[in-house]
């Protein structure tokens, strides 16, 4: 099987998968195998696969005394999740344009999900250049990022050894953190200054640097960022703009209800 066919048939699953969630979810009540096999009309063993992936990954059910399959509320906390993601966009939206325009760079919003960074929202910069490192949805190790590492400022040692078994240390470039004690004095100079900074941590020839928002529970529920190449972004200037991010994610955070100790 050549790649192209390969990527083929995954897609062809993946949404075979979607096709029984979706029928799961617009059934009046729990379903037999063969309900849903009938209704798809796809073979029950291909139905059954997929159900026990589901099943063994907590996203349904079936019930022993019926053998009929039910979906989790796990979904709802993914749905939990994307509609707080959604809220947060569209109140840090008019912010982060204005933080586009008033630096004239690239800005944007992420968050974490399943110990990874999603940028929810990209403002690309007048020139564009920057256009292909961050888009919306796109996904990017924790450890790696300016965004990454201001979300990973509140987690305990425990939850980074989490993260390292469950992520690794991904090298992108020769200027990566992929030593753990490395990660964590980072972390410390983070806390201490507020702000971070991937130094081409990332992506050679681009510094990016990032703060963190903060709701009503005191935790860092996102990240602010701006991106330019090294050229425009010098070291020296790494201070003055981490200060313009923190005063704007200080307004931001009071928004999300974050009342300051």
């Amino acid at each position: 099987m050549n790649r192209t066919e390969g990527a083929t048939k995954r897609n062809q699953s993946i949404a075979k998968a979607l096709q029984i969630i979706e029928t799961m979810a617009d059934a009046p009540g729990p379903l037999r195998l063969q309900e849903i096999g009938d209704t798809l009309n796809l073979p029950a063993s291909t139905v059954l696969r997929f159900l026990k992936t589901l099943t063994d990954n907590g996203y349904a059910g079936q019930n022993p005394d019926t053998l009929q399959y039910f979906l989790t509320l796990k979904f709802c906390r993914i749905g939990d999740r994307v509609k707080s993601q959604v809220k947060i966009r569209d109140l840090v939206r008019p912010h982060i344009v204005r933080l586009s325009q008033e630096l004239g760079e690239s800005t944007s919003l992420a968050v974490e999900q399943d110990q990874l960074v999603v940028y929810i929202d990209v403002v690309d910069g007048p020139d564009h250049i920057l256009q292909s490192l961050q888009r919306i949805g796109k996904i990017a190790p924790m450890s790696a990022t300016g965004v990454g590492k201001v979300l990973l400022i509140d987690k305990s040692n425990a939850d980074i050894d989490s993260l390292i078994k469950s992520r690794g240390l991904p090298r992108l470039t020769d200027k990566t953190i992929v030593s753990k004690s490395k990660l964590l004095r980072e972390l410390q100079s983070i806390r201490e200054r507020g702000f971070a900074v991937d130094d081409e941590e990332c992506e050679a020839g681009v510094r990016c640097v990032a703060a963190p928002l903060r709701d009503h529970t005191t935790r860092v529920v996102a990240a602010i960022s701006t991106s330019m190449p090294t050229g425009r972004l010098p070291k020296k200037r790494v201070g003055d703009v981490g200060n313009v991010l923190l005063k704007l994610a200080g307004e931001i955070s009071l928004e999300l209800g974050y009342v300051l100790a």
